[in-house]
């Protein structure tokens, strides 16, 4: 059992009113609360090691320096990565997968193909037409079915010979749907593509260990993980980083530049152009030392409970339609009330005090699938309570009552 009464503690922004009610935030899936301890450790860096890293000789970049790079080695060991040096900073998942995907551009040719998946994120779907474009590659789509699962039997018949890249989600963010990502990168290598795995939902509810795993690519968001916005990581496999050309030139990434040739840098710093940012990273490492803290294992067990316990309640209101219903989900709940619109019921419970989320969720396939206009979503962390929910399935039903 989490003690919740000190979990909570450890959120300052948990404590406060909005709008004359205790907050309830529930919108986790779009970006988690910060803990004190990570909060501390952004003013902790300005306040004593603020400076340019691996690049200065005096006594400050040395020990910013240090520090970025054992946050780096806290992420290898997070994903149990088998090297540090196949651990990329990016500025988050969606810069992970145009990183990928643009060192693919320079790889794939005519009649290639990439698959994603009906569930994907736009994150993971636009980069990808991108390279289709700039290649003549064709882009095809995994379907899903009414609950928001993916038909593997079509999956199996989409891959062919020609398929060089598979890029799945783990989690979906609008439905929580766990994908079958073991038996999708099984099959995938079977015909010798890459694959990489948008692990933005995933990190913070999962343990992740890419090397059973046997992904190509991993990549996730520490704001996702309790972190600081603005950073993130791609985790690759050593031989195809080394195989992928630089996303960006300039500083850090080179080893020798001359006005007829510019050499490489080694991994991970061949992905790793201009001054980073620095706080982010490093801090990082303390959502990580968090995480670690509290244990992934509890963190999962919680939030099913959760996941569970709001979905019996939700689904006591009359008129209300659940997206997502797969069998294996983490603590994400779609759903509408009747013909109202989400926006409507969102808008009302925040001046309630509550947070959710209200919309596509960057998801426009997926409402275009369910032919709506979006839904409320409700996602849950492990600072979360039931006697939150039930406030939660309160106030929409007082919405539901002043939108009749």
């Amino acid at each position: 059992m989490l003690d919740l009464e000190a979990i909570r503690a450890d959120f300052p922004i948990l404590n406060q009113q909005v709008n004359g009610k205790p907050l309830i935030y529930f919108d986790n899936a779009a970006t988690s609360q910060k803990p004190r301890v990570v909060v501390d450790a952004i003013a902790a860096y300005y306040n004593t090691i603020n400076s340019n890293i691996h690049r200065g000789v005096h006594t400050l970049s040395q020990k910013a320096t240090d520090a970025y790079e054992l946050s780096r080695q806290k992420i290898q060991h997070f994903v149990n990565a088998k090297h540090s040096h196949e651990i990329i900073f990016t500025r988050g998942t969606t810069e992970s997968i145009n990183l990928v995907a643009h060192g693919f551009s320079q790889l794939l040719k005519k009649g290639d193909e990439i698959i994603i998946s009906h569930l994907e994120h736009h994150s993971n779907i636009v980069p990808w037409q991108l390279a289709c474009e700039k290649t003549g590659a064709v882009l095809k789509v995994i379907p899903i079915n009414e609950k928001g699962e993916l038909l593997m039997d079509a999956y199996e018949k989409l891959l062919t010979n020609n398929t060089k890249v598979v890029a799945i989600n783990h989690i979906s963010n609008s439905l929580g749907t766990i994908n079958p990502i073991e038996e999708i990168i099984e099959k995938a290598h079977a015909k010798g593509a890459a694959v990489l795995i948008d692990g933005a939902q995933a990190t913070a509810h999962l343990k992740i260990d890419v090397q059973k795993l046997n992904c190509d690519f991993y990549c996730s968001s520490a704001h996702k993980m309790y972190g600081p916005t603005g950073v993130g990581f791609l985790y690759g496999k050593e031989e195809w980083l080394k195989k992928l050309p630089p996303y960006q030139g300039g500083g850090e990434m080179i080893a020798t530049v001359t006005f007829d040739k510019t050499t490489y840098a080694e991994l991970p710093f061949k992905f790793e152009a201009g001054t980073p940012n620095i706080e982010g990273g490093i801090v990082f490492a303390s959502a990580i030392d968090y995480i670690n803290s509290i244990g992934l294992d509890n963190i999962a067990a919680y939030e099913n409970e959760l996941l569970h316990y709001a979905t019996q309640k939700l689904s006591e209101i009359d008129g209300i339609k659940f997206y997502g219903t797969a069998n294996h989900k983490t603590s994400v709940i779609a759903f509408n009330i009747g013909d109202i619109h989400p926006y409507d019921i969102g808008s009302i419970i925040d001046k309630l005090g509550i947070a959710v989320r209200t919309g596509h969720h960057c998801t426009q396939p997926i409402m275009d699938f369910y032919q709506i206009p979006g839904t409320i979503r409700a996602s849950f962390a492990f600072y979360n309570t039931k006697e939150e929910i039930d406030e939660l399935i309160k106030a929409i039903k007082r919405a539901q009552i002043m939108l009749k």
